[in-house]
């Protein structure tokens, strides 16, 4: 469920991908039978090709990968969390429009 811009994130690459990545990195934690998350998926993925260079976005299915979403307290899903220098600079629960997803981005990336 991720498009070439998009990194489909696993427990064992978050480290790597997220908390040491040298730009902003928004993590969609989702699955596969949310239908909220199937209705913001298309908008995450335009954001990504949007902001190449700028940020990068991954995505995590959270029945496949559940270390990380218990370590940052996903409670419901989508949960958006934009990481800046390997902290969480906001989030967003919920499906949202495209608009409020890209406010989220521009507070953090300027």
């Amino acid at each position: 469920m991720a498009g070439p811009n998009v990194v489909t994130l696993t427990d064992s690459s978050f480290k790597t991908e997220v908390l040491d990545s040298k730009v902003p990195v928004l993590v969609d934690f989702w699955a596969t039978w949310c239908g909220p998350c199937r209705a913001i998926a298309p908008a995450v993925e335009q954001l990504a090709g949007e902001y190449v260079g700028k940020i990068k976005v991954g995505k995590m299915d959270i029945d496949a990968h559940q270390e990380v979403p218990q370590q940052y307290g996903v409670m419901s899903i989508p949960t958006l969390l934009l990481f800046k220098d390997g902290q969480i600079a906001d989030q967003i629960v919920g499906a949202v429009p495209k608009a409020q997803l890209e406010k989220m981005i521009k507070r953090v990336v300027g």
